[in-house]
């Protein structure tokens, strides 16, 4: 028994001796020297700290740790600390062949699309489907409209290696690079790819070296033929923190934007995530269009329905939600909330008075009612002192003009139409 545990010791020290004579000695003590060694049924397990070591390895020096393995009669198997991948075959008598890997063609069914993401999505499909024109493609969007969930999809419906990362990871991974002096693995690491793609970029503002070091790797990648995607909360040109060759690198290939789910992309979203459809009908107009706030009403919906064993009809989601979903206000509720914001009396509103700040702010009243309910032009007439149809349709063709020339009035009335739609 202490022979064998003995002759296995020998043998591991004998492989690491093989493996340094073929790898440079810089290499090999930031990257092999770090991982554990271990021989089990006849194959060679090298355990690496992390993911991304185990990636790195694997892509870089595979085939001479696969070499040197095969010289003792064992197969080889890279895996991460406390996990066991599947060892790579080693049949010295035949030749074996790996067929490439097939790329995932359903992977952008995760996505629900609308007509305004058509033009995205399409974009998204063919860069996966392998090199285009318009690298990169800078996708931008706000918050929950679905920006990170078209990378992954990008990753796995793509056919060749895809090097994903965060803005966040990058600054990381660089950074600890430098510190343990292999910066130039961590180069090639991100240069070893057939895709690149970076979800939120904006993690690189004001991070100078780290910015030097991305944008060498975008000249790099473009000059290679690569792919590459970025994605961030606003355009390429209204990024903080970056310079203007920087933001015009980014603007160089095709910028697209994806917009918030609408209330049918959310409808859907929740009927896939199982809840029915007329509570999913209904809940859609009342949930922000925010893809994060949605899958957590989904989530919570779900949850009541499993541990409660129980259907959830509306009564039930209005009270589980209670906290989530937008208060519906009524007509007269939305006139009272705008007096208030206009500096106006609700009485002084509804009454005859005709000086100029209170006719403003009805015309301004009369336009948010029209565009964030679907009340006849009679009924907008009732709602704000009794006024006719034909006041109401006047009051809305000044409003507008006034809103053309008036920026501020503009804004002012389209945030009003959608805090009360």
């Amino acid at each position: 028994m202490q022979v064998a545990a003995t002759k296995q010791m020998t043998n591991l020290e004998t492989i690491r001796g093989a493996i340094a004579a073929k790898i440079d000695s810089a290499a090999f003590s930031s990257w092999i020297a770090p991982m554990g060694f271990e021989i089990s049924n006849g194959v060679l397990i090298l355990a690496a700290q992390n993911q991304f070591s185990a990636d790195y390895v694997s892509s870089v020096y595979g085939n001479v740790l696969s070499s040197v393995a095969n010289a003792y009669g064992l197969s080889l198997n890279i895996c991460v600390c406390g996990t066991m991948a599947a060892p790579v075959a080693n049949d010295n008598a035949a030749a074996t062949y790996t067929p490439a890997p097939v790329a995932d063609a359903s992977a952008f069914d995760a996505f629900v699309s609308s007509d305004e993401n058509a033009f995205v999505l399409s974009a998204c499909k063919k860069i996966s489907a392998g090199h285009v024109s318009f690298s990169p493609l800078f996708i931008y969007g706000p918050s929950g409209c679905g920006k990170t969930l078209l990378a992954n999809c990008i990753h796995d419906a793509s056919n060749g290696r895809v090097v994903m990362m965060t803005g966040g990871s990058f600054v990381a991974e660089f950074t600890r690079s430098l510190r343990d002096h292999n910066v130039f693995a961590f180069k090639d690491y991100c240069r070893n790819c057939d895709t690149f793609i970076l979800d939120d970029v904006n993690a690189l503002a004001g991070k100078r070296a780290t910015m030097d070091e991305f944008v060498q790797l975008l000249v790099d990648l473009r000059s290679a033929g690569k792919n590459i995607v970025l994605t961030s909360n606003t355009t390429p040109n209204n990024l903080t923190g970056f310079d203007r060759r920087v933001q015009s690198l980014f603007a160089s290939g095709l910028v697209a934007d994806v917009v918030a789910p609408n209330d049918n992309v959310k409808r859907v979203m929740l009927m896939r995530a199982g809840v029915s459809a007329n509570v999913a009908s209904v809940l859609s107009n009342r949930i922000v269009a925010d893809g994060h706030m949605i899958a957590g009403v989904a989530t919570k919906i779900k949850a009541y329905a499993e541990l409660m064993n129980t259907d959830v009809t509306m009564d039930v989601a209005e009270r589980l939600l209670a906290d989530t979903l937008k208060k519906s206000k009524t007509p007269v509720a939305i006139v009272r909330d705008m007096c208030d914001k206009l500096g106006v009396s609700y009485d002084a509103v509804c009454g005859a008075g005709r000086a100029r700040n209170l006719v403003l702010a009805r015309m301004v009243m009369m336009a948010v009612l029209h565009g964030a309910t679907k009340l006849s032009l009679a009924e907008i007439g009732n709602y704000v002192g009794g006024r006719d149809h034909a006041t109401v349709m006047y009051a809305l063709k000044q409003i507008e003009k006034q809103a053309a020339t008036d920026l501020v009035l503009s804004a002012q009335i389209n945030d009003m139409i959608a805090e009360y739609k």
